[in-house]
């Protein structure tokens, strides 16, 4: 899986537009699915769309606006890949446009229960 972080206010990379980005995420993610490894991708609303329900300890969860954490940057999208090695992940992971323009991907295996 592919955790993709972006700053919270995204600035293009210097000497590109928002559109170039634009056409950068709909490139990539048309590679991937050329590819034939996208099992499930999508990108996120921004925090301020967040609801986090924590448990309280007292068997009551509790509900509150927003993410938990404080951060610069936030989760802006995913993507679950089927891929053969942490090798091509990381691969993929380095062909993100988030990394382009300032932003992070991290690379998780997905637990598989049985």
């Amino acid at each position: 899986m592919l955790l993709i972080y972006v700053p919270e206010a995204p600035e293009p990379p210097a000497g590109t537009e928002p559109r170039d980005m634009n056409e950068a995420w709909v490139s990539y993610d048309k590679a991937v699915a050329d590819a034939g490894i996208r099992v499930a991708g999508d990108a996120l609303h921004g925090p301020a769309s967040a609801t986090t329900v924590r448990g309280a300890g007292n068997g009551s969860p509790e509900t509150t606006d927003g993410p938990f954490a404080e951060t610069r940057e936030v989760l802006g999208g995913y993507y679950v890949l089927d891929l053969p090695d942490l090798d091509s992940a990381l691969g993929w992971a380095g062909r993100c446009p988030a990394t382009a323009a300032g932003g992070a991907v991290e690379v998780r295996p997905v637990v598989e229960f049985r």
